[in-house]
């Protein structure tokens, strides 16, 4: 048994999934959704494509899989029932803690957990079972054989076609502190499709953390083979060609047959830079699109110049409205529109100054958009119509009898046809459905049309609701109680906890380590000051990660985990918790939850110092000072072999503005690893939490000095004079 799952963030494209025979399909409510940009349904349109779908056997996923703040949870929880009330098969989730509370409270609500959450290892598929999640849905990172591993414990989705984010799903802040819109938060604007160059290989400005789409093709077969339940196909903000070609292509595919005509289908409605299989099967070099931005379509010829004109050599035949993009050695110069065409090929206008041999790449093809939504399913439906004098008129559907409140009365002329009942019922008044209708007429009897009429209305609801009732539990949504966070002792001595890679010289409470090579026993052996000493975990583990950490753990007092595997790493190991920033604590649902495994948290670095503080008890801290990461990156963005490598600690990328960001390089598993870190350090001294410093990525000078100062503003600011106070004010929306 397997699911291909479409995306739809709009009606249209609801409808061209569950028209190309997707098993389910997902898509946003209004509120609480990870792609705002896209369209989104409110009740009225999300009723309706649930019982459409639901008709067809078609399940309904529904993302409201944002990070929540402690003021939107009432809001949040009450759209959550209503959601689930309408129909919907099943909510997704972001945050793995407010997943558990919600199932306590209403256990009948299905909860998938969201790519976002960054499950890769079986340490995170276990805390999601245990949280009361049916499913996960993997990060795009993890590895074949951690995905068999993992559908061993839980029910797995896994993307398979569509757009690859640059960095590790749940982890990327770069839009929200390089422009102040939260991709937790379903903002994102996509910074990493933007320019930058790295000061190793070359200093040529190109799109340098874009990805191409993600395309696994024929390896779908791998991934069910490692017990994948769930396909999962990208983009809720595409066309709904788009996502009918994606579709087929899928189901072609697991059907066995010859793919190739749906695969170029896909390709002309939508292609960032070829594809790749992605990191589950081992990074490729067509992993990067350095040169092209956007979709380039597919390849139809190659530009001729003659007589000043632009020819195109070529057996496709296009039409008024086509689109089409030119690649000159790989790089975009131009758009292009059909002028006219000959036996042999066809003429293009464009603005740009063309060459021979130029690339011409389709990328809007309007017959094929016409002929991939040309088909519209229809439920099959008998009705047997009765019709006699004195008697309301009844029609026998679906195994249910329904009655007209009126009778038909004796015909003084012109008495009803058999026919014209027929027709009658034959019209659905829009419903996709297919009625074959029967009719038993006895004697002659007659009734006005509008009457006839308003009883098929009622009569198709009626049918309508019957056949797209949903099973779910009805909830009655009262506001939840939650208890408060007992609050800092205003007299109690703050705490300093400080990330790096080295500590000569610094004094701290709380030392936070990190391997320069995961995989190196030796790497985890660190020389701090006295204080407690706890081991950095990545958000990305892999099985083989966490078994060298685990070896290595009894050198330190406890982890510091920025994913929530972390937490049953910790159980398990024996070791006190530190959840770090990248467990996203925005709420106080969330924050209760990690502080019932009795160590340390870090808030949310997207909150403002009003919002943390409430949320802010004895054992919270708040990232005040130092470097900020903004990515993890579990990929060589430099698309090299190892062994031309400069194997360097730190690279610097540049966008077009001139901003310098810092990357950090360690191993883990036996490849190269990446942060991304922002191009201002952070200085926001505050005084209701222990501070929490990064100087991961700073100067050990400065470093000593914003440890120690860590609660000062003022000697933060002239420490760290190019800094920022990142989200402190304002948080981010």
């Amino acid at each position: 048994m397997y699911e291909i799952l479409a995306p739809a963030g709009n009606r249209e494209c609801a409808l061209a999934a569950i028209d190309s025979g997707a098993d389910a399909v997902y898509l946003g409510y209004a509120a609480f959704s990870a792609r705002a940009g896209a369209e989104n349904f409110d009740l009225t349109a999300l009723g309706e494509i649930i019982a459409r779908a639901h008709l067809f056997g078609v399940k309904v996923y529904v993302a409201m899989n944002t990070l929540v703040k402690d003021e939107e949870m009432q809001e949040f929880l009450s759209c959550l029932v209503r959601v689930h009330n309408l129909g919907a098969d099943a909510v997704l989730l972001q945050d793995i803690f407010l997943g558990k509370f919600i199932h306590e409270r209403y256990p009948d609500i299905v909860l998938h957990l969201s790519t976002q959450a960054g499950v890769n290892n079986v340490y995170g598929a276990r805390l999601a079972k245990e949280c009361g999640f049916s499913r996960v849905v993997l990060a795009r990172e993890t590895s074949l054989r951690e995905i068999e591993e993992i559908s061993s414990v839980i029910e797995t989705e896994v993307f398979v076609q569509g757009a690859l984010c640059t960095c590790f799903s749940g982890q990327c802040y770069l839009s929200s502190f390089a422009g102040g819109n939260s991709g937790n938060r379903g903002r994102c604007k996509q910074p990493c499709r933007k320019k930058y160059r790295y000061d190793a290989g070359g200093e040529k400005l190109s799109y340098a953390l874009s990805l191409s789409d993600l395309s696994v093709g024929e390896k779908v077969h791998a991934l069910a083979t490692a017990g994948v339940y769930s396909f999962k196909i990208e983009g809720r903000m595409r066309r709904p060609e788009y996502v009918a070609a994606a579709v087929r292509y899928y189901k072609k595919l697991f059907a066995g047959g010859d793919a190739s005509r749906e695969f170029s289908d896909l390709r002309r409605t939508y292609n960032r830079g070829n594809y790749t299989a992605g990191l589950a099967f081992g990074q490729d070099g067509r992993l990067l699109s350095p040169l092209v931005q956007g979709h380039i379509g597919e390849k139809v010829g190659v530009v001729k110049v003659v007589g000043g004109k632009y020819y195109v050599p070529s057996a496709f035949r296009p039409q008024a409205g086509d689109g089409f993009k030119l690649l000159r050695q790989g790089e975009e110069v131009g758009g292009g529109s059909f002028l006219a065409a000959d036996r042999q090929g066809f003429y293009l206008s464009s603005r740009a100054r063309l060459k021979n041999g130029d690339g011409v790449f389709l990328t809007t093809d309007t017959a094929l958009a016409a002929r991939l939504l040309s088909e519209h399913r229809q439920y099959p439906l008998e009705a047997e119509v009765f019709a006699s004098e004195n008697a309301p008129v009844r029609v026998r559907c679906a195994g249910r009898e329904f009655c007209s409140d009126f009778a038909l009365q004796p015909a003084k002329s012109s008495p009803l046809r058999a026919e014209e009942l027929r027709e009658c019922f034959r019209k659905t008044d829009g419903l996709p459905l297919d009625v074959t209708v029967s009719v038993r007429l006895f004697g002659n009897c007659f009734a006005p049309k509008s009457q006839l009429n308003a009883f098929r209305r009622e009569f198709f609801a009626a049918v309508w609701r019957m056949l797209t009732a949903s099973g779910n539990t009805l909830y009655e949504y009262t506001p939840a109680k939650f208890d408060l966070i007992p609050p800092m002792p205003a007299n109690e001595r703050k705490k300093r906890a400080v990330i790096g890679t080295r500590f000569d010289g610094i004094r701290a409470d709380i030392y936070i380590c990190k391997p320069a090579d995961y995989s190196s026993d030796e790497a985890y052996d660190f020389s701090t000051e006295a204080g407690e000493k706890f081991l950095y975990l990545p958000p990305f583990m892999s099985s083989d990660d966490l078994r060298a950490a685990a070896r290595n753990a009894d050198k330190f007092d406890g982890i510091y985990a920025e994913g929530t595997y972390g937490v049953l790493c910790a159980r398990e190991w024996g070791k006190k918790l530190f959840a770090g920033t990248g467990f996203n604590l925005t709420n106080a649902c969330a924050v209760a939850a990690v502080a019932a495994e009795k160590g340390y948290y870090a808030l949310s670095k997207e909150l403002s110092f009003a919002e943390q503080k409430p949320l802010a008890g004895q054992n919270a801290f708040v990232l005040s000072a130092g470097s900020v990461k903004v990515m993890d990156l579990i990929y060589c963005p430099f698309a090299r072999k190892c062994a031309d490598c400069e194997k360097r600690e730190f690279y610097t990328l540049t966008d077009e503005e001139g901003r310098r960001f810092p990357v950090r390089c360690y191993r883990a598993a036996g490849a190269c690893r990446f942060e991304v870190f922002n191009c201002a350090p952070l200085a926001a001294a505050q005084d209701f939490a222990n501070a929490l410093t990064d100087i991961s990525a700073l100067p050990m000078p400065v470093s000593k000095g914003i440890t120690a100062h860590c609660f000062e503003r003022e000697s933060l600011k002239e420490l760290l004079p190019q800094s920022t106070a990142g989200h402190s004010r304002g948080g981010v929306l």
